[in-house]
């Protein structure tokens, strides 16, 4: 069995990063998704070794839906939100990337968008520290820390799955399931 670690989850290790005894699961309905198909992940954070670079599937979904810090994990407050790694964007422009469907139809391609990926805003002092001791973030050319806007969209971003066949002589579908939520956050708009 191997040990948990010295690394405490969300002061050492980001609260949504994968630790190396999480393996994927499958897919099945996952509540992080309201019972959506959804990857699985196994939830064992704080046990191997962490996997800086990979986000845990369920932790991310929640993290977004819920507006949990990705590095503490608790909720932040509109006052409270920032984003490292996110940057401004267009309507325009993420429809082009055939994310438009989760845009508003009637919202022009040339509103400003604030396209924040898979992460969901830090609280400023989760930021900071993260800032501090991250060795990717502190790579980054840009380094700002972006207030984020008070509305937000959610996008999933989905991977074909195909079930296993239970008998062999019916055809198997590919369905969708789903792995990350993006988010988008919407300032000024009044829909």
């Amino acid at each position: 069995m191997t040990p948990e670690s010295r690394l405490q989850v969300g002061v050492d290790v980001p609260w949504v990063t994968s630790w190396s005894e999480e393996p994927m699961t499958g897919v099945a309905p996952c509540p992080s998704v309201d019972g959506v198909l959804a990857v699985g992940q196994v939830e064992r954070p704080g046990v191997g070794r962490p996997l800086y670079s990979r986000n845990h599937l369920f932790r991310q979904r929640k993290s977004v839906r819920e507006m949990l810090c990705p590095m503490c994990g608790k909720p932040t407050a509109n006052d409270d939100r920032w984003s490292q790694t996110g940057h401004w964007t267009t309507a325009g422009a993420v429809r082009a990337k055939n994310m438009g469907v989760w845009i508003p139809p009637d919202m022009a391609d040339s509103h400003r968008l604030f396209d924040s990926g898979a992460i969901a805003p830090l609280h400023r002092a989760c930021a900071d520290r993260a800032l501090m001791y991250c060795p990717h973030l502190k790579g980054m050319a840009d380094r700002e820390l972006k207030a984020f806007p008070d509305a937000w969209l959610i996008a999933t971003l989905t991977v074909e799955a195909r079930p296993q066949a239970v008998y062999s002589n019916l055809p198997i579908r590919s369905v969708p399931a789903v792995t990350f939520l993006q988010l988008i956050g919407v300032p000024d708009y009044d829909g």
